[in-house]
């Protein structure tokens, strides 16, 4: 007897998330990357390609930990590939060189996450048009807003980041997972310093009763 045992993800899914309210704190969002990044590096390993990173297609268990599910898509990173056939993906997230019918490799996968790690930071996808057809059309054509121009509290290692992981061109993005999981890692450090040095800032600052002036009474 064969069967499958999969995990209970029932907290929910990160498009839920970016539904209900509009942006995702970014140090939940660089953990949902790295987590994310180091889940395709597994089937990477095992040869295989997602094919469909969108925000749907992550979930969150009880211990808010993030799950990346439907592999329905997934096929062998060796096969041939009909680059003549149907271009499989998500129009929001989907990579330019499947657009254009150039094959695609673990990159284009790298290139889904990061545009569903910027539509969770953002609260918008990375091309916004009229049609569908518009919008695959901007994944090839139109230059990406880096994520803090459009929201300008996203720090700029995490904007970075996700900008570069977006690149048109396959060979200008990070060319591993892991030099991938590192820019995120290096930018929730510095998120974390940028933190804690603000609440230290904020701690050093006297309650205003405190100063004595006007507070109390006779």
């Amino acid at each position: 007897m064969r069967y499958l045992v999969m995990e209970v993800a029932d907290n929910g899914s990160l498009d839920g998330r970016i539904e209900d309210h509009g942006v995702i704190d970014e140090l939940l969002t660089l953990d949902v990357g790295i987590k994310m990044s180091s889940a395709l590096e597994s089937a990477l390993a095992q040869n295989l390609l997602h094919r469909d990173l969108k925000p749907a297609n992550i979930l969150f268990n009880k211990e808010n930990e993030p799950k990346l599910v439907d592999f329905g898509l997934a096929v062998n990173a060796d096969a041939d590939q009909d680059v003549h056939g149907t271009v499989w993906g998500t129009p929001y997230y989907i990579a330019p060189e499947k657009v254009k019918r150039e094959g695609e490799t673990f990159l284009s996968d790298m290139y889904s996450l990061a545009g569903t790690l910027y539509h969770a930071l953002t609260g918008h996808v990375p091309f916004e048009a009229p049609s569908i057809e518009e919008v695959v059309a901007a994944h090839v054509h139109t230059d990406l807003t880096p994520p803090n121009h459009v929201v300008q509290s996203i720090t700029q290692p995490t904007s970075d980041a996700i900008y570069r992981a977006m690149a048109k061109e396959p060979s200008h993005r990070y060319q591993s997972y892991g030099e991938f999981i590192m820019a995120l890692e290096n930018a929730r450090s510095q998120l974390l310093v940028n933190q804690m040095r603000s609440g230290v800032a904020a701690a050093a600052v006297p309650p205003p009763e405190a100063s004595g002036k006007g507070w109390f009474r006779r």
